[in-house]
């Protein structure tokens, strides 16, 4: 359930004084005041248990003593350029140092309608902000007490009560009640009473949406990081699972590669027994297959595999003549290349060991000019 304490700040003339009266203050759950009173019940309302919602929410609100309010047209300025306005316009229309006040302009919600304008000072700014940090309180918002009541009937002026405070409110401004100086400011208009049910439903109203806000420019509280407990919680936990499935993911791989490299060499050798071949495991099945073929003039030792890449290699240098050509069963083939230049013959080498092969070369000159090599190729890279 949503719950709203509203705390009506002292009179800055009352602060720091051995019988400064208790502040006013009420609670709102729902949108129906549930409790109030002027004593120091306000600490049980706030500090007593609650569901923790994120609508929970403290307002305080500013006495008119410190905080009179003003109401300013623009019927042709935007709602920005409106509020704007009525902020430079008071304040040069305020008496004392301008760097001294705190001028907050609300901003309407459409075109044409009434900009609220209160004025304070920095000093009674400091006196509150003080006093709520020393009970631990950051309101959600400070309102001027006069914004919530609302205007008067035409040639009317309304007075009512909002938290102990007697306030008159005109068409255009908002202030203190003084028996003295409420007839000359009337002005001969009639300065009746406003019903306390309407100025309950006024309130409610103007804490829903509050017209504007005194934290604002300067005193607008600085944004805090805090760190949810649960939110750490659940950060550690994922990183804690990303760890572990970082690591998991290469053991997982080694295991089926040592799992497939395992059944790979099975099946090696059981095609090496079909062969009649046995062999404790695959390298040495692969071996003894090695020697029989090579025995037998075949397999990975066999002349057509050398003498394939020694024609693919002559083929890209066509100055490169073939001489003599011998292959032995070790898979070695002998062969000698002539051509006009031993650069001819050099790429014919350097193409063959590109393609993994080992070779010697012992160079000599031949008769008719011509430079040749004493070439052998290793038949397995």
């Amino acid at each position: 359930m949503a719950s709203t304490l509203v705390l009506w700040l002292p009179p800055v003339a009352t602060l720091g004084e051995d019988n400064m009266p208790q502040p006013a203050w009420l609670r709102i759950d729902d949108g129906v005041i549930v409790d109030s009173g002027q004593d120091d019940g306000w600490v049980d309302a706030w500090e007593k248990p609650r569901d923790d919602s994120p609508e929970d929410r403290l307002i305080a609100l500013a006495p008119a003593a410190d905080v009179p309010l003003r109401w300013l047209h623009y019927p042709d300025a935007a709602p920005a350029q409106a509020a704007a306005a009525a902020r430079i316009d008071t304040l040069k229309a305020s008496l004392g140092d301008a760097a001294l006040l705190h001028v907050v302009a609300g901003q309407p919600a459409e075109g044409g309608q009434a900009v609220p304008v209160a004025v304070t000072s920095h000093a009674a700014m400091t006196a509150w902000t003080e006093w709520l940090k020393a009970r631990n309180l950051a309101p959600l918002a400070i309102v001027p007490a006069a914004a919530a009541v609302p205007p008067p009937e035409p040639d009317t002026l309304w007075k009512a009560e909002v938290g102990g405070e007697e306030i008159v409110r005109a068409a255009d401004h908002a202030w203190l009640s003084d028996p003295e100086l409420d007839p000359l400011i009337a002005g001969g208009h009639t300065v009746a009473p406003l019903d306390p049910d309407r100025m309950r439903e006024a309130l409610l109203l103007t804490l829903a949406v509050p017209p504007l806000d005194l934290l604002s420019g300067g005193w607008k509280p600085k944004r805090s990081w805090s760190v949810d407990p649960a939110m750490l919680r659940l950060a550690k936990r994922l990183a804690i699972a990303l760890l572990v499935v970082s690591l998991l993911v290469p053991i997982v791989y080694a295991i089926r590669l040592a799992s497939d490299t395992g059944r790979a060499d099975d099946q090696v050798v059981a095609m090496a027994k079909k062969a009649g071949v046995t062999a404790a495991d695959a390298t040495a099945a692969e071996a003894e297959l090695d020697r029989r073929l090579a025995a037998a003039g075949g397999g990975p030792l066999a002349f057509s595999v050398p003498a394939s890449a020694l024609y693919d290699a002559m083929g890209d240098t066509p100055g490169v003549s073939l001489k003599t050509l011998s292959h032995r069963t070790d898979g070695t083939l002998t062969t000698t290349l002539a051509a006009p230049r031993v650069e001819d013959i050099n790429k014919v080498l350097l193409a063959l060991q590109a393609r993994g092969y080992r070779v010697t070369a012992q160079p000599m000159a031949g008769s008719d000019g011509q430079q040749m090599a004493n070439i052998t190729i290793r038949a397995v890279p």
